[in-house]
């Protein structure tokens, strides 16, 4: 364990970002590109398509739900076993799933093994990062989670080639190698020990004072809020442009000009959270607004000027916001409390996500149209900005805000609250 009295802001950090990286690619670029499989499955199944479409959201919700789990597990034991026990898990579930005689064997090798293998190690590398970034900490998430956009474009015409040579059971067995590599992420993971953050007890203690805990509890509301219209474009912009008589095509290209900008998003995003003095907040909140209003204002284009314009802006300040919303948390719970924080918050905020895709193809089926759908998604967002506003030092004046970010949140780390015997007296 490397000993410091303060995170290094770089140093091994820099192979922790690299994991992250990865990490990021092999966990959500295989849960965007899964798409391909779709028809495949279809076709193999003899399945509607809704029951197919069962297997990704079992996926991503046990990712999500499970990663309170990935993060007491980090916290007791460390992160480094637990993210390489994650990447075995997630293999085998691909592996089972190339076994596969019934849709039930899906949901539960890729929904459930795989799912529970992801939930193991997405928030423990982020934590984990957290932990030696400071001042960078923008920067080193935000390259961080660029590994999302590149392999979005790297697996999606790599599994097409698979299916077309080894059909779906083989192109399954080659995910499963790939997804193991998920253990080499994870061997890479050596969280410093930090002089200056004392023992606060299991996870049990942590969470306690977590729930107590104002200025996250509001952090969580926000952040749920965002959620259940952030995806919104990814899931009906194609549909959106196809009732204005584009063409399936162009309207696919829109949908790859707004990941682009938010790969360009997510770098520029990091570098200002750095770079900018004054609180992070500040930021997230600028970013979460404008892509609240670029979402309401969807509906309101037609010309194919103002609609490449609006994908841009979407791509782009849904990129900028994302290194953020993670470079948040450490400041606002310190990183003694980082593993259960996050996975806790990612629980949470996974209920919008779950909610927001019903709620805007219902808006569609009742309307006719997906103006009602974007208007809200961009109405869900300006609210989460309006939360963000109430957080600890967001009006604080720009000279007093540069200090240290462990410095900021001194006043809501010293709340006292009710705790069980195992710790956090001291808090």
């Amino acid at each position: 364990m490397v000993r410091a009295a303060e995170p290094p802001d770089g140093g091994w950090g820099w192979m922790v970002v690299l994991s992250a990286f990865f990490q990021s690619a092999l966990v959500f670029g295989v849960l965007r590109s899964f798409g391909v499989f779709f028809v495949e499955f279809v076709a193999a199944f003899e399945e509607q398509a809704s029951r197919i479409s069962w297997i990704a959201s079992i996926g991503i919700a046990v990712q999500q739900f499970g990663s309170p789990v990935g993060s007491a597990l980090s916290t007791k034991f460390g992160p480094r076993p637990v993210v390489m026990t994650g990447g075995v898990l997630a293999a085998l579930g691909m592996l089972l799933a190339s076994f596969a005689t019934s849709l039930t064997h899906l949901y539960l090798s890729i929904g459930l093994l795989s799912g529970s293998g992801w939930a193991l190690t997405f928030a423990p590398t982020l934590a984990c990062l957290s932990c030696y970034f400071s001042r960078r900490r923008s920067l080193a998430t935000g390259l961080a989670l660029t590994g999302v956009g590149l392999s979005s474009f790297a697996f999606a015409p790599l599994f097409q080639w698979l299916l077309s040579c080894y059909a779906w059971r083989g192109s399954l067995l080659l995910v499963s190698a790939i997804s193991l590599h998920l253990v080499a992420c994870g061997a890479l993971l050596r969280p410093p020990s930090l002089a200056e953050d004392p023992a606060v007890g299991g996870p049990r203690a942590q969470l306690t004072s977590l729930l107590h805990h104002g200025p996250f509890l509001r952090y969580t509301v926000a952040l749920t809020l965002i959620n259940t219209g952030y995806f919104i474009p990814y899931l009906h912009l194609v549909a959106h442009l196809q009732d204005l008589d584009w063409d399936p095509l162009p309207a696919a290209f829109l949908l790859s000009v707004a990941a682009i900008s938010d790969l360009v998003g997510r770098v520029a995003s990091g570098w200002l959270g750095d770079a900018v003095p004054g609180p992070v907040t500040r930021l997230l909140m600028l970013w979460t607004t404008l892509t609240g209003v670029s979402l309401a204002l969807f509906p309101i284009a037609r010309a194919p000027t103002a609609l490449v314009a609006l994908a841009v802006a979407y791509g782009f300040t849904s990129g900028a916001l994302a290194p953020l919303a993670f470079s948040v948390l450490p400041e606002l719970v310190g990183t003694r409390r980082i593993y259960c924080g996050l996975g806790l918050l990612q629980m949470i905020e996974s209920i919008g996500g779950l909610l927001g895709p019903p709620l805007s193809g219902y808006l569609r089926d009742v309307t006719g149209n997906y103006t009602a759908s974007f208007v809200v998604a961009g109405a869900f967002l300006l609210s989460g900005s309006g939360v963000l506003i109430t957080l600890p030092h967001f009006f604080s004046c720009f000279s007093a805000a540069t200090s240290r970010p462990q410095d900021l949140v001194t006043e809501a780390l010293d709340t006292k609250v009710p705790l069980p015997k195992e710790g956090l007296e001291e808090d």
